[in-house]
């Protein structure tokens, strides 16, 4: 039976400077990780599947793999929100884990709209990041009709007059929130459109890659040519 001692084990045997490297330059904190790849945390996650204690154990280790492994391995509906609370909290200086992992079992929670709504108003930017890609989640996974449109509909303004003074890594997970709203909530598309129109090109300090802030219209017509607005994602996770 696998323990947290021999997973961490595995972990550190898999990670590489190369890996550490590529993180490096996303700006996330390479004290905290071995460097292990997306593809080989999948393989020890296989093996690890449904051990939801040990998912608890990996992420209070602090370490990104570990974490990131524990967000691939937890069921977010058997989680209190103290302890999404505390995933959150200790998510700092990490985006990989507050807009990815947080998310994904928060997502899955009873409490997930709570959540994100508190998350959101946070000062702390990888708090408030990770709200923001919560209620992404939310509105790519769940039917219309279980969500709150006039809500949404409130936070899509949140976005044109917050936008511009929030922090760096809150402004992409607002850019994605007005993505996700235009690809995914047929009811509101339109307004996600105009969000989008009003807040144009989002500048957000990505560190030293190549990547770029997806263009909030440009993603949302893509999505419009393809003829799948309105559609809804079983998961978040990737």
């Amino acid at each position: 039976m696998p323990t947290v001692s021999s997973v961490m084990a595995e972990l550190k045997n898999k990670g590489t400077e190369k890996t550490r490297k590529i993180y490096a330059r996303h700006g996330m904190a390479t004290g905290k990780m071995f460097g292990v790849s997306v593809a080989d945390l999948k393989v020890i996650a296989k093996t690890i599947k449904g051990q939801q204690a040990l998912a608890s154990e990996l992420y209070a280790t602090g370490n990104m793999d570990a974490m990131y492994l524990a967000g691939m391995v937890a069921d977010g509906s058997q989680m209190t929100p103290k302890q999404l609370n505390e995933w959150v909290e200790g998510a700092e200086n990490l985006q990989m884990i507050a807009e990815y992992t947080v998310p994904w079992v928060t997502v899955e929670n009873p409490h997930a709209r709570d959540l994100a709504i508190e998350w959101i108003k946070s000062k702390k930017e990888h708090v408030a990041s990770s709200g923001w890609s919560t209620y992404s989640g939310l509105v790519a996974t769940k039917p219309d009709e279980a969500l709150d449109l006039a809500e949404i509909s409130s936070l899509l303004g949140a976005v044109v007059q917050g936008i511009k003074n929030a922090k760096n890594r809150v402004r992409y997970t607002m850019n994605g929130f007005v993505i996700a709203v235009g690809g995914h909530v047929k009811p509101l598309a339109k307004q996600a459109k105009a969000t989008a129109r009003q807040i144009g090109v989002v500048s957000v300090d990505l560190g030293d890659t190549a990547c770029n802030v997806p263009l909030a219209t440009a993603y949302i017509e893509k999505i419009e040519a393809a003829g799948r607005v309105g559609q809804k994602r079983k998961t978040i996770r990737c």
